[in-house]
């Protein structure tokens, strides 16, 4: 879906943007994406690294089984 916008997209939505928020908001509503995108990787990072040493002691106990 978003490949499909296009470089003209971007703007009409950027333009957009800027009509309904006015550009007093448009600083802060980029920063609250930013620090929200900021969290959700830090979120996803969390999680796979929590995920990396179960994978690695259940390996171990299946080398072990053998």
């Amino acid at each position: 879906m978003l490949p499909n916008i296009g470089i003209p997209g971007l703007i009409l939505i950027l333009v957009i943007a800027l009509i309904v928020f006015g550009p007093s908001k448009l600083p802060e509503l980029g920063r609250a994406v930013g620090s929200t995108l900021k969290e959700f990787k830090k979120s996803t990072r969390d999680l796979v690294s929590d995920d990396e040493p179960e994978q690695e002691q259940s390996k171990i106990k299946n080398e072990k089984s053998m």
